[in-house]
C-alpha cells in the first residue's frame, strides 16, 4: 500500500553497533563470493555441455574453435547479466525508498512501458530490426517516460503517491498502444515476442559497450543518494528536519532509476521481479539503512538474474527458457513468502 505520511520511528534506523557493521560487512563479502561462483557457473553451464578444460581454453586461449565461440558468447551473456542485474536491483531499491512503497519496481513508474513502446515504434514504423539499433530507442523511451512521470507527478512538489499514480496511468496508456500496434501488425508481434519476455541470449560485446556508460553513471548516482534517501524514506517532515533537500533528492533518484532501468531494459527487455524481490529480501538482513541495502542489492540481484538464466538453459535442453520467464516463475512464490513476513513487508 502506498504511504504518503511519515512512518513510525524505528529503532533500527539508529547507527549500527560495531558488531552489527562487522556482520553486515562479512555478509557483503560472502555475497560477492556467491556472485563470483554464480558467474563462473553461468560461463561453464549451458545447453551444450563443456568440460572445465574447454571453458578454461575459451577464456584464456581463444583459438576460434566451436567450444571457444560458445564460451565467448556465454562470457558476454554473463557480463550483461551482471550489469543488468545490478542495475535492476539498485533501481528497485531506489524506487522503493523514493515512493515509500515496498512493492515498487521499475514497472511502477512506467519505465518498462516506455522502453517497450519505443522499441515497438522503432521496429514497426522506422524499420529498425537490430538490437544495436533499437537499444537507443528503448533507452530514450524509458528516459522520456521518466521525465514525463516526474513532470506529471508535480516536479518540485512531487510526492510518492503522485509519482506512482502518474506512472500507473502512463503505463496503462502505453501498454494499450503496444497491444494496438501488435494486433494490427503481425510482423511487429513476431519481432516483439522474444524481446518483451526478457532475455540475455542476444548479449554481444557491442550491446555491453553501448549501455555500460549509462549503467556506470546510474550506479554511481544511486549509491551516492543512499544517505539523503534514508531521510526521505522516513517522511517529508522528518527529512526536512534532518536537512534533506526533498526536491533535489527525488529528482536525482528518478534520474538514477530511469537511467538504470532504461539501459537494462534496452539491452535485455523487461525482466520482472529482480528489482522488486531482491531489495525487499535484502532489507530483512540489513534493516532499512540504504547505505547497506544498495550495495547488497547491487551484488545479489545479479545472483538471481544469472542463476535464473542458468536454470533456463538447463531445464529445457537442448533449447532454453528465457530468463524473464524463469525469474517470474521463481520470483512469484518466493515473493509471496517474503511479503507474508511482517518484518520484510514494511520499509
Amino acid at each position: 500500500m502506498l504511504v504518503d505520511s511519515p512512518p513510525e520511528p524505528r529503532a533500527d534506523t539508529a547507527p549500527a553497533s560495531p558488531t552489527r557493521r562487522a556482520i553486515r560487512s562479512l555478509g557483503l563479502l560472502v555475497s560477492v563470493v556467491i556472485l563470483a561462483s554464480v558467474a563462473l557457473a553461468s560461463i561453464a553451464i549451458g545447453a551444450k555441455g563443456l568440460s572445465p578444460a574447454q571453458v578454461w581454453h575459451g577464456l584464456f586461449h581463444d583459438s576460434g574453435t566451436y567450444a571457444d565461440v560458445v564460451v565467448g558468447d556465454r562470457l558476454s551473456r554473463t557480463v550483461l547479466g551482471l550489469l543488468a542485474g545490478a542495475a535492476l536491483g539498485l533501481a528497485g531499491a531506489v524506487l522503493q525508498a523514493l515512493t515509500r512503497n515496498p512493492l515498487a519496481d521499475p514497472g511502477l513508474l512506467g519505465i518498462n512501458a516506455g522502453a517497450s513502446a519505443a522499441v515497438v515504434t522503432a521496429t514497426t514504423y522506422f524499420g529498425v530490426t537490430s538490437l544495436s539499433g533499437y537499444v537507443w530507442f528503448a533507452f530514450l523511451g524509458a528516459a522520456a517516460v521518466g521525465a514525463l512521470v516526474w513532470f506529471l507527478g508535480g516536479s518540485r512538489g512531487a510526492t510518492p503517491v503522485r509519482l506512482a499514480l502518474a506512472g500507473t496511468a502512463i503505463s496503462a496508456a502505453l501498454y494499450g498502444y503496444l497491444q494496438a500496434v501488435m494486433i494490427m501488425d503481425d510482423a511487429a508481434l513476431g519481432r516483439m515476442r522474444f524481446w518483451t519476455v526478457g532475455s540475455l541470449a542476444s548479449a554481444t560485446d557491442a550491446t555491453i559497450r553501448q549501455v555500460l556508460p549509462f549503467l556506470l553513471a546510474g550506479t554511481v548516482l544511486a549509491l551516492a543518494l543512499a544517505r539523503p534517501l534514508n531521510a526521505v524514506a522516513m517522511g517529508d517532515d522528518t527529512a526536512r528536519a534532518l536537512g534533506a533537500h526533498l526536491g533535489r533528492t527525488r529528482a536525482l533518484s528518478m534520474a538514477a532509476a530511469t537511467v538504470l532501468c532504461g539501459a537494462a531494459t534496452a539491452a535485455c527487455g523487461p525482466i520482472v521481479f529482480v528489482g522488486l524481490m531482491v531489495p525487499h529480501a535484502v532489507r530483512s538482513f540489513t534493516g532499512p539503512d540504504l547505505r547497506w541495502i544498495l550495495p547488497y542489492a547491487t551484488v545479489l540481484s545479479p545472483v538471481l538474474l544469472l542463476g535464473a538464466d542458468v536454470v533456463g538453459r538447463v531445464v529445457a535442453r537442448p533449447a532454453e527458457l528465457q530468463v524473464g520467464i524463469v525469474t517470474a516463475l521463481l520470483g512469484g512464490p518466493v515473493f509471496i513468502l517474503l511479503v507474508r513476513r511482517r518484518r520484510t513487508a514494511r520499509l
